[in-house]
C-alpha cells in the first residue's frame, strides 16, 4: 500500500552532493599541511602588518606594484561606470525588492502554460503536463534573440527572442502533487505511483519559450512553434569521444550512441553558433543502487566513490520503482545496479551517461540534444565561453559544484571560423566534440597552472589508484583524472564568467563547511582557499569558509587557451560586522552577502557583473539577494596575510595564510540590488541586448516549509500571495525611465 511520509524526516535523510565530500585525493598533501603550519607558527612575527609579513617572506607574487599600476589603466572602463540606483536593504520579507525606480514582474513560473490552449496552472498538485509547462525550480538561463525572418538567431535581435531556462530539479517538498508525494526518497524501497514520478521527471530539463516586446518589457507568445521542454525523458545523442564506449552501453542503447534524459541542470552557457549549453550538476542522487560492492569490477567502485552514488540507495526520488503495471525500463533506467549478465542488458552504467554538458539548439525543437563528453563528466556548474578569436581555439570554463573539488576548461582543437556562426549544432560537431580538458592548480605564489586531463599526461597514463583505460575513461571518469594530475581542491567551484574589458575570469567559491571534509577541518588552508573562522546565525554555529568568496584569473599573454595564469580573491563573503580576518573585503551593511553563486557579466554594459547568492548561513537577518558589482582587473589589490583562529588541521593553534586581494569593496563599487523572498535562491540572469530590461529567476521559495499542503506551514507564498503554494518564477526587471539597468 502506497504511504504518505513526513516531509521533513524524508529531506534530512536525502543526499545533498553539494555538502559531500567525495575527494579522498592528498592533492593537499599533509606535508603542505605541515609546512603551512609552520609558517603560521614561525613565519612570521605576532603584530606584523599583512604587507609586513608579505615582504619578509619575498613577495612570491605574479603580480607587484609595476603590473598593479598597468592594471589600473584596464580597470578604467569598468571604474567610469557609476549606478543609478540606492543599495536595497537586507530583508527577511516574504517579498521580492528591487530598488526605488525599478520595476520586477513575473514572466513566467513553474507550471505556467508554454502552449496556447494549455489551461492555466492550478498549483494544487493535480496538473499532470509538465511537457506543456514550465518546469520546476528555474535556474540558468539565456537570451537568445530571433531574427527578422523569425528563423534564426541573431544576437542582437530584440523584439523577438527564445529565452532558455534551466529546471534544476522539481521542488522537493513535493507542491506539486496533491498531498505531497508518495514513497519518496533514498530511503524508501516502495513502489511509486507512475503519475507522480512521470510528474517530476517532466518538471526537470530546460523549458524554451519565445519572448515578445512589449513596450518596454516582455510577454510569453504561447502561440510560437519554438516553445518546447527538453526533460529527464528526452533522447539525447552522446557524442565526442565517449561516445560508443563500452562505458557507456545500456539496455537502452547497447553501442553507448544514446540515452534518455537531462538532470539536475543547474547553470549553463552558450555558444557563439547561437546553441544553449545547459549542465547536469547533482545528477549522481538520483539513482537507485542496492547490491554487494561484490557484485562490481574495483574500478566500477572507485567511480562510484568518487561520484558519491553508495550501495545502498534508492535515489533522490525512488524513480526506478513505479507500481508494478507501469514498471518498464523507462523507470528501471534509474537503477543502476547489476541486474544481468552483461552492460547492455541492464543500467549498470546508465550513471556514466549523465554528468555532461548538453547541446541544445533553441532554434530548432526537433534537433536531438547532444550530450559534448569532450568536456568531461562532474558535477557540472555551467560553461562559459570567453570571447571567440577569428583562427584561434575556443575556450570554455566549467566548476565541479562539490566540496573540494576542482576547476576546469575546454580548449577545441578546432580554431575558430566565423562562417560556423549559424550551423547550430552542425558547429558543435566540429568544436565540442574534439579538444583538450584541463583540471586548475592554483600555487600558493599567485600563480596558477592548467594541468592537461590526457593520457599524454603520465601523472594520469601511470596514475596508482585506477588504471585508464582510454581517453573516454579519462573524460567519463574527469575527476579522477584531475585528482591523478594534481589540481588543488576549491571551496564548491559554482557559477563562472570571462570579463569582456579586460578578458580576467572570475569563479564563486559558494563555502566548504563541512565536518568530515570542510576546509580547515579535512581540507588544509592555501592561498587561493585562506580561511577558517567561526560564523554565529541563532544557535547553530559553523565553521570553516563559512562565506565563500570569488577568485579571479588572468590567463598568460591574455590568451584563454594559455596554460598559465594569474590569479587572486575578488571579494570575500562576510557580515559587515564580521571581524577584520573574516571581512577581508570590507563589506558594509549596503553590500555583505554570504555563499556568492550565480555570477554574470552583461554584455549592454561592459564592465558590470551580477553577483547572486544561495545562503543558509546569514539567512537570520536577509534573505538571499543579487548585487551590482564593478569589477577591477586581477592585480588591484595586494598581499595579505591572514590569521585564521583555532584551526582543526593546525592542531587546533591558530594559523597565518597569506593571500592575494582585491581592492576593497566600497558600496560605489558593489552594491545590493535585489532581494528575494523567503527561503529562495537568486539564480539565473539574462538581459536584453540593449541592457535595459534584465530577466531573473526566483529558485524554490519557501524550500523550508514543514509541509507541502499545509498553508500555515508554508515558509512562503510567493509570488502568488494569499495561501498559494510558492512557485519558482522567472521575472522582468525594468527600469521605470527606460533606462540601462543598474548603471
Amino acid at each position: 500500500m502506497a504511504k504518505k511520509q513526513d516531509i521533513r524526516t524524508i529531506l534530512k535523510k536525502m543526499v545533498n552532493l553539494e555538502d559531500e565530500n567525495h575527494n579522498p585525493s592528498n592533492n593537499d598533501s599533509f606535508n603542505q599541511v605541515l609546512e603551512r603550519a609552520r609558517l603560521g607558527r614561525r613565519g612570521f612575527l605576532k603584530g606584523s602588518s599583512s604587507l609586513a609579513a608579505a615582504a619578509m617572506l619575498g613577495t612570491g607574487l605574479a603580480f607587484g606594484a609595476d603590473s598593479t599600476k598597468q592594471a589600473g589603466k584596464a580597470a578604467k572602463a569598468a571604474t567610469d561606470l557609476r549606478f543609478s540606483f540606492n543599495p536595497v536593504a537586507k530583508s527577511i520579507a516574504d517579498t521580492l525588492v528591487v530598488p526605488e525606480g525599478y520595476t520586477a514582474r513575473v514572466l513566467l513560473a513553474t507550471g505556467d502554460p508554454i502552449k496556447s490552449g494549455v489551461t492555466p496552472y492550478k498549483n494544487n498538485g493535480t496538473d499532470n503536463d509538465f511537457e506543456v509547462r514550465a518546469g520546476d525550480h528555474n535556474d540558468a538561463m539565456h537570451y537568445f534573440g530571433l531574427n527578422r525572418a523569425g528563423n534564426g538567431w541573431d544576437p542582437s535581435g530584440s523584439d523577438r527572442a527564445l529565452l532558455c531556462i534551466n529546471n534544476e530539479v522539481c521542488e522537493d517538498l513535493g507542491f506539486v502533487h496533491p498531498n505531497g508525494p508518495t514513497n519518496y526518497g533514498p530511503e524508501s524501497t516502495e513502489a511509486r505511483p507512475a503519475i507522480e514520478i512521470d510528474k517530476e521527471v517532466a518538471a526537470h530539463g530546460v523549458t524554451i519559450v519565445e519572448v515578445v516586446k512589449q513596450g518596454s518589457t516582455y510577454e510569453i507568445n504561447r502561440d510560437s512553434r519554438f516553445n518546447h521542454r527538453v526533460t529527464a525523458a528526452t533522447r539525447c545523442q552522446i557524442s565526442g569521444p565517449a561516445r560508443r564506449s563500452p562505458m557507456m552501453a545500456t539496455a537502452f542503447s547497447p553501442s553507448g550512441e544514446q540515452t534518455r534524459g537531462t538532470l539536475n541542470n543547474c547553470a549553463n552557457g552558450y555558444t557563439p553558433w547561437g546553441t544553449y549549453l545547459t549542465c547536469e550538476e547533482n545528477w549522481a542522487g538520483y539513482f537507485n543502487r542496492r547490491e554487494d560492492d561484490s557484485a562490481r569490477t574495483a574500478k566500477e567502485l572507485a567511480s562510484f566513490k568518487r561520484y558519491g552514488i553508495g550501495n545502498a540507495t534508492s535515489g533522490r526520488y525512488n524513480w526506478s520503482r513505479a507500481e508494478a503495471a507501469s514498471n518498464t525500463d523507462l523507470y528501471q533506467r534509474w537503477d543502476a545496479s547489476k541486474t544481468a549478465d552483461r552492460a547492455n542488458q541492464d543500467f549498470r552504467n546508465v550513471a556514466n551517461t549523465f554528468g555532461w554538458v548538453l547541446e541544445v539548439d533553441p532554434f530548432n525543437p526537433n534537433a536531438i540534444p547532444q550530450k559534448r563528453t569532450a568536456i568531461g563528466r562532474f558535477a557540472h556548474e555551467g560553461c562559459w565561453p570567453a570571447a571567440p578569436v577569428e583562427g584561434q581555439s575556443l575556450v570554455f570554463y566549467s566548476g565541479d559544484d562539490a566540496r573540494n573539488e576542482y576547476m576546469y576548461k575546454f580548449v577545441t582543437a578546432a580554431k575558430w571560423d566565423p562562417r560556423d556562426a549559424n550551423r547550430g549544432q552542425a558547429a558543435g560537431d566540429k568544436y565540442l566534440d574534439a579538444g583538450t580538458l584541463y583540471a586548475a592548480k592554483f600555487n600558493d605564489d599567485g600563480t596558477g597552472e592548467w594541468l592537461p586531463l590526457t593520457m599524454s599526461n603520465p601523472k594520469i597514463a601511470n596514475y596508482a589508484d585506477y588504471a585508464f583505460a582510454d581517453e573516454a575513461d579519462v573524460l567519463i571518469n574527469a575527476r579522477i583524472a584531475a585528482d591523478a594530475a594534481g589540481a588543488t581542491k576549491m571551496d564548491r567551484p559554482e557559477w563562472g564568467g570571462v570579463n569582456p574589458v579586460n578578458g580576467d575570469v572570475y569563479l564563486t567559491l559558494t563555502n566548504n563547511v563541512s565536518s568530515s571534509g570542510g576546509r580547515g577541518v579535512g581540507t588544509p588552508l592555501n592561498a587561493a582557499n585562506p580561511r577558517y573562522y567561526a560564523d554565529a546565525k541563532g544557535e547553530t554555529v559553523s565553521k570553516g569558509n563559512v562565506n565563500g568568496h570569488v577568485v579571479r584569473w588572468r590567463e598568460a599573454g591574455g590568451n584563454h587557451a594559455a596554460t598559465t595564469f594569474e590569479w587572486d580573491v575578488y571579494l570575500f563573503g562576510a557580515r559587515a560586522s564580521a571581524e577584520a580576518d573574516v571581512n577581508l573585503s570590507g563589506l558594509t551593511d549596503e553590500n555583505d552577502f554570504s555563499s556568492p553563486d550565480g555570477l554574470w557579466f552583461s554584455e549592454a554594459v561592459p564592465g558590470l557583473m551580477w553577483l547572486q547568492t544561495d545562503d543558509g548561513y546569514i539567512t537570520d537577518t536577509t534573505n538571499c539577494m543579487m548585487l551590482a558589482a564593478l569589477p577591477g582587473t586581477v592585480g588591484d589589490g595586494e598581499a595579505k596575510m591572514i590569521t585564521n583562529k583555532s584551526v582543526p588541521l593546525n592542531g587546533d593553534a591558530d594559523q597565518q595564510v597569506k593571500t592575494y586581494m582585491g581592492q576593497a569593496a566600497s558600496p560605489m563599487v558593489l552594491s545590493r540590488f535585489l532581494v528575494g523572498p523567503r527561503d529562495c535562491e537568486i539564480t539565473g540572469i539574462t538581459e536584453s541586448p540593449d541592457g535595459t530590461v534584465i530577466f531573473v529567476n526566483i529558485q524554490h521559495p519557501g524550500e523550508n516549509s514543514e509541509s507541502a499542503t499545509d498553508p500555515a506551514l508554508f515558509t512562503s507564498h510567493w509570488p502568488d500571495g494569499g495561501n498559494a503554494r510558492p512557485r519558482s518564477a522567472t521575472v522582468v526587471i525594468t527600469r521605470n525611465d527606460g533606462g540601462k539597468i543598474a548603471v
